[in-house]
């Protein structure tokens, strides 16, 4: 079932670019496997909001869009969410490389 480029954009909660369904049942069981759960969410959601910023740009440049603002607002949303999923991947990775250096 796959979302509309409207309906992608207005998935998105008011307080954040990702949809986080399951971190609070991984802040709460404290497992690997819920937290990987919200990371696999996280990346699934910022490809419905790059796929919705494209049919939406393709539409702006048709001249089949009546509101630009929505083309707009769909690449500023994905850009941002790319570059926060970029980040905690980053992070993960430094996380892990510390945790690497230690000595036992």
């Amino acid at each position: 079932m796959a979302l509309g480029p409207l309906e992608a954009i207005q998935g998105v909660t008011g307080t954040g670019y990702i949809n986080t369904g399951n971190v609070g049942a991984a802040q709460s069981a404290g497992t690997g496997g819920d937290f990987g759960a919200a990371l696999t969410g996280a990346v699934d959601n910022l490809q419905s909001l790059q796929s919705a910023s494209k049919e939406l740009a393709v539409s702006a440049v048709t001249g089949n869009l009546d509101d630009i603002h929505k083309a707009t607002l769909a690449s500023t949303r994905a850009q941002v969410t790319f570059e926060l999923v970029a980040t905690v991947r980053n992070k993960g990775i430094d996380a892990f490389n510390e945790i690497m250096r230690m000595q036992a």
